[in-house]
């Protein structure tokens, strides 16, 4: 989680949300790292979950991460929780709950549910309140402009 923290830390630099993920292999290889990208790219899907698994599948040579942990530092959107089970990702690990757009396991179960043909475990609440930290303080900063962002 410390080295999706430090993704989500580049995030904020870039004015981006900071949301920070990696992509660890079974034998605990980091093979992807993303963070939001959606300003600086213009893409709408550039979620760090997103460009992690890029990342991962490209240096795997395989779309399949069967084997392989995402560690994100928010719970995924719906987007990202279907992009994990579609590139059957065994776990899950997160830090903050996204009360408002996550699934996996808040608004949403896209991950677990026995519908996809491919559920995800799900380890919660990884260094969360360090997670939510650097959320919220982004977030206040955005709304008072003489704030800074905590990070």
């Amino acid at each position: 989680m410390r080295l999706a923290l430090a993704e989500a830390r580049r995030a904020v630099e870039e004015d981006e949300v900071p949301v920070g993920a990696v992509v660890v292999a079974c034998d605990g290889r980091v093979v992807g790292r993303g963070r939001n990208e959606r300003e600086r790219s213009g893409d709408p899907t550039a979620h760090a979950e997103v460009v992690a698994l890029r990342e991962a599948a490209a240096n795997l040579g395989t779309w399949r991460l069967d084997g392989c942990t995402l560690v994100v530092t928010l719970e995924p959107c719906a987007m990202c929780a279907g992009a994990l089970v579609l590139a059957r990702v065994s776990r899950l690990v997160m830090g903050a709950w996204s009360p408002d757009a996550g699934a996996a396991g808040s608004v949403w179960d896209v991950v677990r549910d026995r519908r996809t043909g491919h559920q995800v475990e799900v380890v919660p609440g990884v260094l969360e309140a360090e997670c939510a930290h650097v959320l919220s303080g982004w977030f206040a900063g955005r709304r008072d402009p003489g704030a800074t962002a905590s990070t």
